[in-house]
C-alpha cells in the first residue's frame, strides 16, 4: 500500500531516498491487514529529517477523519472534505519569529495547516462514514521512538503516515524501530479498548472520578490565603460531592521557583493550606510547571547552565509566553532532574499535597536535541515526572497526549475555556484575556474547543487516564456566559469527562445553583453512543445516563441547546 520517502543527512550532504534498500539505509515494512510495522536499518552515520509512508485511500463526501490535535488544548475533532483545520490565524504571521513565538504551544513550526480537506493527527486516527457507526482506527503503540502523524488529502486521496524524525542521530549499522501500528475495524467502544488496552497496554486509571474546584479561572494569579479558604468554606453545601480542591497559578514568588512561597499571600505556607483541604475530607491539588522558569526567576537567574538553548542559535529558548515569557529547563541535565525531583518531594510529602496539576509540558520538546525526537524527549520528560511523583495524582496539561497514556492519573483533554462564550477584546479586563487575543493559535483559551475537544476525545475517559475538560461556570460576577450556556457546558464536562472542576465560590450560589453543581458534580453512569457534527457549528451527542438513552443537540456559536430537558 505504502511508498517511501525520505530526507537524511550523511557526510553533511542533505540527500533524499525513495527506495526500501538503498546505499544509505534498508527500510524492512510489514503490512497485513490489522497492523503496520516499520525498522530502519542505517547503513552510514546520519541524522534523520523526514520519513514517510505514502498511501492512498479513497474519499467520499461521507467519509469522515478523526484527527487528535498535537498536545492536550490542540483542536481535535472529525473532519470532512468541506472543512479545513486552520492554524496561525493572519495576526500571528508577521514575521518569522512573531510566528515561532506565538505558536510555541503547537506544532506550526514543523507541520502544515489551513487548507481544506487537508488534515493531520497525532497518535492515532480513524475514520468512518457518515452516520454510520463502524471506525477504522490506525494507532501507535509508542511515541518513544517521534511523533507518529497521520496525514489525509481528501481530495487527492493521500494517506500518509509520517514519523517525526527530525534531528535523530543514527550510527551505521543501527537498528531503529519507526513504526509499529495497529488497525482495528469496529464500533467505538470495542476498537478503542482494543486499541489503548490491548495494544498500547494501558491499565485502568487510578483516577475514577474527580469534582471540586481549582482557583484559576476566577482569580488567575490573584489568589491568596483568604480567598482559598473562604472558597474552600463555599463548597460545603455541596461537600457530599465534593472530594477535590486545587491551588492554582499565584501561591509561588516566581513560575521556577516552586519551593518559595509569596509569603504576603500565603502567611501560613501551603502545608497549612493542604492540611485544611483534608480537615474538609478532600484530596488536595497544586499546579505547577516542572519544566518553566520565568525569565524574572531566581532559578534562571542562578542556574542559566540549567536552561534549553536555541540550535540555531544558542540563545535561550523562551518555552511559553506566559509571566512575562518562561525559559524551559533541560532533563538531560543531572542537576535539574534532582532539583525537580527535590520540588516533588517537598510538595507531596512534605507540604501533603495528593495530587499535581503539570502544565505547559510541551515546553520540553519544543526542538530536538541530542540526537533524540521530540517524541523521544517528551517521553522522557513524562517518565521524569512519574518517578519524582511515585505513586501520588498527576493530573497532565499542555501535554502531547500520546507521551502520557497509560502514565499520567488524569489529563486535559481541552485548551483552556473562556470567561466569554466568544472572546471580545472590549470585554477583556485580564492578562489572560489580552495574551488569548494575541496567540490566535489552535491552542488558544476558547470555549468552543473546549466543548468540541470533550466531546470528540471522550473515548480517552477510562482508557488513556481519566478526562479533564477543564472548568464549566455558574457565577454570575466574573463571567460572560448566559445561563443557559453554563448549563450546556456543565452538562458536556459531565457527559464526556471525570475530572470535574469549577473556580466560583460556591458561597455565592442560591439553592438552584448549588443543586445543579452537585447534579453536574455526580458521578453517574455515563456512556457516548454517538458524536457527530450535523452542521457547521451544530453537534448531536448521543449518551445514556444510568442506562436511559439521551441526545444533546448544541449549537457551538450560540450556546443554544436542548440541555434544560436533560437536566
Amino acid at each position: 500500500m505504502f511508498k517511501l520517502y525520505s530526507e537524511i543527512t550523511v557526510g553533511g550532504s542533505k540527500v533524499e531516498r525513495k527506495n526500501f534498500d538503498n546505499d544509505c539505509f534498508s527500510f524492512k515494512l510489514e503490512e497485513t491487514s490489522d497492523s503496520i510495522k516499520g525498522v530502519f536499518t542505517a547503513k552510514k552515520d546520519m541524522t534523520m529529517s523526514k520519513l514517510i509512508l505514502k498511501g492512498d485511500r479513497d474519499f467520499d463526501d461521507k467519509d469522515l477523519f478523526y484527527a487528535n490535535g498535537y498536545q492536550a488544548w490542540t483542536t481535535s475533532r472529525e473532519f470532512s472534505k468541506k472543512d479545513k483545520l486552520d492554524g496561525l490565524m493572519k495576526a500571528a504571521k508577521i514575521s518569522k519569529f512573531t510566528a515561532h513565538f506565538v505558536g510555541l504551544s503547537g506544532d506550526y513550526h514543523f507541520e502544515k495547516y489551513g487548507e481544506e480537506g487537508k488534515f493531520h493527527g497525532y497518535t492515532y486516527c480513524y475514520f468512518r462514514k457518515k452516520g454510520e457507526k463502524e471506525i477504522t482506527l490506525y494507532g501507535s503503540k509508542s511515541e518513544r521512538k517521534g511523533y507518529t502523524i497521520f496525514e489525509v488529502d481528501m481530495d487527492d486521496d493521500d494517506f500518509n503516515i509520517k514519523k517525526d524524525v527530525e534531528g535523530l542521530v543514527l550510527k551505521a549499522g543501527q537498528e531503529y524501530e519507526m513504526f509499529d501500528i495497529a488497525i482495528i475495524k469496529g464500533e467505538m467502544d470495542e476498537v478503542m479498548d482494543k486499541y489503548f488496552f490491548d495494544f498500547v497496554g494501558c491499565k485502568k486509571p487510578a483516577i475514577d472520578h474527580l469534582s471540586g474546584y481549582t482557583s484559576w479561572y476566577n482569580y488567575f494569579q490573584n489568589i491568596n490565603e483568604d480567598i482559598i479558604l473562604r472558597d474552600l468554606n463555599g463548597l460545603d453545601r455541596a461537600s457530599e460531592e465534593v472530594n477535590i480542591f486545587q491551588v492554582d497559578d499565584g501561591y509561588q514568588a516566581a513560575v521556577g521557583d516552586w519551593l518559595v512561597t509569596d509569603e504576603k499571600k500565603f502567611p501560613h505556607g501551603m502545608k497549612y493550606i493542604a492540611d485544611k483541604i483534608h480537615e474538609k475530607g478532600y484530596k488536595a491539588g497544586i499546579w505547577l510547571a516542572p519544566f518553566s522558569a520565568q525569565v524574572s526567576s531566581t532559578i534562571a537567574k542562578e542556574h542559566p547552565d540549567w536552561l534549553l538553548t536555541h540550535n540555531r542559535n544558542g540563545k535561550k529558548m523562551l518555552g511559553c509566553q506566559g509571566w512575562g515569557g518562561a525559559y524551559t529547563l533541560d532533563i538531560y541535565n543531572p542537576e535539574v532532574r534532582e532539583y525537580i525531583k527535590k520540588v516533588f518531594d517537598t510538595i507531596l510529602n512534605v507540604w501533603g499535597f495528593d495530587m499535581v496539576k503539570l502544565d505547559f509540558l510541551y515546553s520540553q520538546c519544543i526542538e530536538p536535541r541530542n540526537g533524540k525526537t521530540r517524541g523521544e524527549i517528551m517521553c522522557d520528560g513524562v517518565d521524569l515526572l512519574r518517578e519524582a511523583c511515585g505513586d501520588k495524582w498527576i493530573l497532565g496539561c499542555g501535554v502531547p497526549l500520546g507521551t502520557c497514556m497509560g502514565i499520567f492519573d488524569a489529563c486535559r483533554i481541552s485548551c483552556d475555556v473562556n470567561k466569554n462564550w466568544k472572546f471580545e477584546l472590549r470585554k477583556s479586563l485580564n492578562i489572560n484575556s489580552i495574551v488569548t487575543c494575541v496567540r490566535t493559535n489552535a491552542e488558544m483559551p476558547s470555549s468552543q474547543n473546549a466543548i468540541t475537544n470533550t466531546i470528540f476525545r471522550n473515548h480517552l475517559d477510562g482508557r488513556a487516564f481519566c478526562n479533564d475538560p477543564d472548568v464549566f461556570f455558574l457565577r454570575d460576577i466574573n463571567i460572560g456566559y448566559n445561563m443557559d450556556q453554563k448549563l450546556l457546558h456543565g452538562k458536556v464536562n459531565s457527559i464526556c469527562g471525570n475530572v470535574l472542576f469549577v473556580s466560583d465560590n460556591a458561597g455565592d450560589f442560591d439553592d438552584e445553583r448549588i443543586g445543579y453543581l452537585k447534579d453536574f458534580f455526580k458521578d453517574k453512569d455515563y456512556k457516548v453512543t454517538a458524536a457527530e457534527f450535523v452542521g457547521k457549528d451544530d453537534i448531536r451527542l448521543d449518551y445514556t445516563e444510568n442506562g436511559v438513552a439521551k441526545t444533546l443537540t448544541l449549537n457551538l456559536d450560540t450556546g443554544k441547546s436542548n440541555v434544560r430537558e436533560l437536566i
